[in-house]
């Protein structure tokens, strides 16, 4: 993993987005022992309620202030307002996306027909981020239900897919603090393995599973770039 100035770990969090996922990421990773910083669009105040309630522990931030401390952003609002995102803010940021595409959420997206995965239409946007795929294909309420020590034997996994080896070495220790296996799935565009309406996101596996199911994913989709 890529360590911070004076050899430590990155210890703080910042989640865009305050809606269920986002305060389901900050639950898991304040239990983790992470800093938690939370933005939703406006006034810190406007969630400081929801956060006490639905994160204690967390706080209630501006978008910039996310943006400026964390050492890992999460990208947790709905996919269409990607638009909405700082790029200049997110440059140089660790960045993992946990959004899908749902059409009645996010209705037409014609970027999407010009980007091999959502989450490289959201790298188009914000070109400057080290960005990874992740936690995505996991229900907000799964993530507290299916967390697991290390090395348990019904322990689930989760794929991770980025372009930035450190990035990627990053979020997978994430992963595995939130209580799950974390598996390499190779650069950013293998992320469609793990969309909505592929067997990773609609099922529970372990770490052979996933893997398995990585390799037959590209297998079938042609892609040349594999998994590690």
């Amino acid at each position: 993993m890529e360590t911070l100035p004076g050899g430590t770990q990155p210890q703080t969090i910042g989640i865009l987005g305050a809606g269920k996922v986002g305060t389901g990421v900050a639950r898991q990773a304040l239990l983790a022992g992470y800093r938690v910083l939370i933005a939703a669009s406006g006034d810190p105040a406007n969630i400081g309620l929801i956060i006490q309630v639905m994160a204690p522990g967390a706080e209630a931030v501006t978008a910039e202030r996310v943006m400026a401390e964390a050492d890992l952003v999460v990208l947790s609002v709905p996919l269409h307002k990607f638009r909405t995102l700082d790029p200049a803010g997110l440059a140089g940021k660790h960045v993992v996306d946990t959004m899908n595409y749902w059409q009645d959420t996010n209705g037409e997206m014609p970027e999407l027909a010009d980007a091999p995965s959502s989450s490289e239409m959201v790298l188009a946007h914000i070109p400057g981020a080290r960005l990874a795929k992740s936690l995505n294909h996991i229900g907000y309420h799964e993530l507290e239900l299916d967390a697991r020590p290390a090395g348990a034997a019904d322990r689930r996994a989760l794929a991770v897919s980025t372009d930035d080896d450190a990035t990627g070495a990053l979020v997978r220790e994430f992963v595995e603090r939130l209580g799950f296996d974390a598996v390499d799935a190779g650069p950013l565009t293998n992320g469609t393995a793990f969309e909505p309406g592929t067997p990773i996101f609609t099922g529970w596996y372990d770490r052979a599973g996933v893997e398995s199911e990585l390799t037959a994913h590209l297998a079938a989709s042609g892609k040349l770039e594999p998994a590690h």
